[in-house]
């Protein structure tokens, strides 16, 4: 009986020592060596994936030291293909989000701190387990979405969608405005705004009018996600404020 206790005890620290290692390991590598978010989705999938076969071989090690257990072992042994098609058929959608997890992985339709949407999540990618992927809204909110989900359904990703982002507003005006004049100023607007200096020159379009006024929307592009942001905030702004002065709202 102590015997088996004192392998039990031994089986325990050396699974907390693996635990606490990987962590320490995982921070240091983290902040010494400044991972890009490809190399740190990569290096957290498969620092997870280690840390949980080490358990998992580490407590099936310390329960076979019991004889009862290893008793028991060999009786399920001896029926495996029974055993194995009845445990396959119940970790059928855990084994599925632990391969689409090393996928995601290698193939990274998403990384850690990317701008996603996902069947219905929208946030900020946070962690990638072994089974779940992990996205945080901007109001708090965490969504845990399984890794087989995000292989098979449409990712949105903001972050890597390309070089540029595009920052579309839409300004209602008066119908008894001038609309060549309106497009003028508003791409005047758009032009100062120093987040819009791209390749690509802001544009301006009517894209609607009825008998209670028409719409302009004004399309610029930016270098990063954040700056379309900050850019449609600042145009608004800016429109008003131009229209105005000139007029064009009384």
């Amino acid at each position: 009986m102590e015997e088996w206790i004192q392998r039990l005890v031994v089986a325990g620290v050396v699974l907390l020592v693996t635990v606490v290692a990987a962590r320490l390991v995982d921070r240091t590598i983290v902040r010494r060596f400044q991972l890009r978010p490809e190399t740190l989705t990569i290096y957290r999938v498969f620092r997870r994936s280690a840390l949980a076969v080490i358990v998992g071989v580490g407590v099936l090690s310390a329960l076979l030291v019991v004889p009862e257990v290893r008793a028991v072992a060999g009786s399920i042994l001896a029926s495996s293909a029974v055993i194995a098609l009845v445990v396959g058929l119940a970790a059928q959608s855990t084994l599925s989000n632990f391969v689409a997890g090393i996928l995601i992985a290698f193939t990274q339709p998403l990384r850690l701190g990317d701008s996603v949407s996902v069947a219905g999540a929208s946030g900020t990618v946070h962690e990638i387990g072994i089974t779940y992927t992990l996205i945080r809204a901007a109001d708090g909110a965490r969504y845990y979405v399984p890794n087989a989900k995000l292989a098979s359904d449409t990712i949105r990703n903001a972050t890597i969608a390309g070089a540029e982002h595009l920052a579309a507003v839409r300004v209602s005006v008066p119908l008894a405005a001038d609309l060549d004049r309106v497009l003028e100023l508003l791409l005047d607007e758009a032009r100062r705004l120093p987040e819009t200096m791209t390749e690509k020159d802001p544009t301006a379009h009517v894209t609607q009018l009825d008998t209670t006024g028409a719409v302009v929307t004004v399309e610029a592009w930016t270098r990063t996600a954040r700056q379309a942001s900050e850019v449609s905030s600042a145009l608004r702004h800016a429109a008003v404020g131009r229209l105005k002065a000139e007029g064009v709202y009384g």
